[in-house]
């Protein structure tokens, strides 16, 4: 399989980055082998990159990735020896595994996602039951998929401190659900390796801690290579106290979209950029690309009508919005047939294992591309995104996703320190019940 036509907007900046991250191999695949030894990598993760043509940035990182069914079936080996090494590492005695999705039960799309990560941990060698804490899930439940397939969903159980099934006792339990709606009791202080862990989940995660992270794990990188980490590294910063339907915190809002776009300004001038610049207002915690909007100028977020501030007042699960980052725009010059798109990298483990593009024929390069009427291109890596052409242009295929691929490893690394420093935000069960 062929990798999908690409078309970007280059210019001597991105291919001098690749070219030095091209240079500093050797570097940086032993700075990343020296951070795997002191940070414990999530079990998976997907990461959303932009490449600006001035700018390859990071500027989502989903620890609870729901896309595998939108993986290259090609590189599935690569998967299933990327959860075996994970598996080794988590729980080296690990023999049954407990799966525990998302509620939907008529979202096929994502249901096809549950069915490729069965499939990856059968072939890694486990055996694998799901879960499910729907609670209309009371009795073995058959959903049929549309490639034929099936997938038999069972209610959870706590039995002690342990989460099981009726006649399964599982070694590990493997979250695919984000936890929007808060963490339940029976997830709470179990004595089994749980992945990824609960502070992992949007109940407790923030995505300024994540870009908190990142921002130094991006200074470290640039020091390592020698670059400046804003072309890796969008601006960021928090606002909280907001309440969208009453207008409270509006031009706190405002103001923070102004500086954000400030700074943006000045960088484009000193890399000699001429482009306006935007700014992302998304919510602080959450997913699906809901409570999403894209703003050129601070006086967009005074005054919403109420239309837009219904948009940004509830995401998943009905949760209100009080807290939003407000992220530089990174435009995406990306096309797949004339249409907008922007890579999304897969990790299981600290292994890239692949990737798609997210595309969208109704959007703009400078607009949130996880929306309704998006599609997804299986993005083919030439060779395995960890082995470049290190004879070859900067920007051929093999050498761009090996860039890709290292700035979606520094995301990873960046969820790892977050998860770390988040670990005592996770309240204990009887504390929670309380």
């Amino acid at each position: 399989m062929s990798v999908p036509h690409l078309t970007t907007a280059l210019t001597g900046p991105l291919h001098d980055l690749e070219r030095k991250i091209l240079g500093s191999l050797p570097e940086i695949e032993h700075w990343f082998r020296n951070q795997w030894q002191e940070h414990t990598p999530p079990f998976y993760g997907s990461v959303d990159l932009r490449n600006a043509g001035f700018k390859l940035a990071q500027v989502d990182m989903n620890l609870f990735p729901g896309g595998f069914n939108n993986l290259n079936p090609d590189f599935h080996p690569l998967c299933v020896q990327a959860a075996m090494m994970a598996l080794e590492g988590f729980c080296p005695d690990a023999r049954r595994l407990l799966l525990i999705p998302e509620n939907h039960t008529r979202n096929l799309f994502y249901l096809q996602n549950v069915a490729a990560i069965v499939r990856i941990l059968r072939q890694s060698g486990i055996m694998v039951r799901i879960g499910s804490l729907n609670p209309d899930i009371t009795a073995p439940t058959r959903l049929d998929l549309p490639d034929g397939g099936c997938l038999l969903l069972e209610p959870v159980q706590r039995q002690g401190r342990r989460i099981r099934l009726a006649d399964f006792d599982p070694c590990v339990v493997l979250l695919n659900n984000d936890l929007s709606a808060g963490i339940p009791s029976i997830l709470r202080d179990v004595d089994q390796m749980l992945l990824p862990p609960l502070q992992a989940g949007w109940a407790v995660r923030r995505k300024t801690r994540h870009f908190a992270a990142f921002d130094q794990v991006a200074h470290d990188f640039g020091d390592l290579i020698g670059i400046d980490p804003w072309v890796i590294n969008p601006y960021f910063s928090g606002v909280s106290g907001l309440d969208f339907q009453t207008r409270e915190g509006e031009q706190c809002l405002a103001d923070a979209v102004s500086d954000i776009l400030n700074k943006t300004r000045l960088k484009y001038a000193e890399h000699g950029i001429d482009e306006q610049p935007f700014a992302i207002v998304k919510a602080d915690a959450g997913t699906y690309g809901m409570g999403v909007m894209s703003v050129k100028s601070p006086d967009e977020v005074i005054g919403l009508n109420r239309k837009q501030r219904n948009k940004m007042a509830v995401v998943k699960e009905g949760l209100e919005v009080s807290e939003v980052i407000v992220q530089e725009g990174v435009p995406t010059f990306e096309q797949i047939n004339a249409a907008v798109a922007e890579p999304v990298i897969y990790m299981i483990d600290r292994f890239v294992v692949g990737g798609f593009y997210r595309v969208h024929t109704g959007r703009g390069p400078d607009e949130n591309l996880n929306a309704p009427g998006m599609h997804f291109v299986p993005l083919a890596f030439a060779t395995p995104s960890n082995t470049p052409d290190c004879d070859g242009r900067p920007d051929c295929q093999a050498n761009r996703f090996y860039a890709y691929g290292v700035v979606a490893r520094l995301a990873l690394l960046a969820a790892a320190l977050e998860l770390e420093e988040s670990e005592d935000l996770v309240q204990p069960l009887a504390e929670a019940v309380a």
